[in-house]
């Protein structure tokens, strides 16, 4: 699984570069030349639901099922290498959480890809629209009953661990405040395109960070 996800991105990158750096051999002032670099972090908050964790005892007698929706944050970042004035390649990854359940059950994800966006311009304020393909893994701590801090086991609880294969779409914008400092506001969707999980909720996550940018 782990090498075939690696040829997959290994392909994806190269296709994804391979335009770009064809005609910025052919065209070495033309419009798909290198433009500079950029990166930074960001934080995200948001609201994500849909998924539900159905618990059974080791006899198998079903437990109470575990609805899951609530408001996820976390921190990541991305590196971006422009060319031209619009086709921006690169990477990011994450890592979000969501507290649910009555019992404060977690669920956490760490995820990360390839990206390609493009970025308008008007003026200060650089729109952009693009998508991340990658994967991550998934953990999931289920609560049926509230935990005390003792050093007791506890009967009640599940634990549920799985990679998968992930596309996110995204859109946002950037505002410039110097040559070299931007903020970046951005909305994206975080999907499972590998085997469905009826515990991975999804929603919208919305970003807000400082990135660094270096122009040519």
């Amino acid at each position: 699984m782990k090498r075939m996800f690696c040829k997959i991105v290994a392909v994806m990158l190269a296709v994804m570069c391979m335009p770009a750096v064809v005609r910025a051999g052919d065209e070495p002032d033309g419009k798909w030349t290198f433009n500079g670099f950029s990166g930074g972090m960001m934080l995200h908050i948001g609201y994500v639901g849909g998924g539900t964790t159905a618990l059974y005892s080791p006899s198998g007698i079903p437990l109470p099922a575990q609805k899951m929706n609530g408001v996820p944050y976390g921190i990541g970042g991305c590196a971006k290498v422009y060319f031209g004035e619009h086709l921006r390649v690169g990477t990011e990854g994450y890592a979000t959480y969501l507290v649910y359940g009555d019992n404060a059950s977690r669920f956490g994800i760490g995820w990360g890809g390839l990206l390609l966006d493009w970025q308008w311009h008007a003026g200060n304020i650089h729109p952009f629209v693009g998508v991340t393909v990658g994967g991550g893994a998934a953990t999931n701590v289920t609560l049926l009953s509230p935990v005390q801090d003792d050093f007791v086991t506890e009967p009640t609880v599940s634990y549920r661990k799985y990679g998968f294969m992930a596309v996110t779409p995204f859109i946002g914008m950037e505002l410039e405040v110097s040559q070299k400092l931007r903020l970046t506001f951005k909305a994206d969707w975080l999907m499972n395109v590998s085997m469905a999980r009826p515990d991975f909720p999804q929603g919208v996550r919305l970003y807000f960070g400082i990135i660094f940018y270096h122009g040519r």
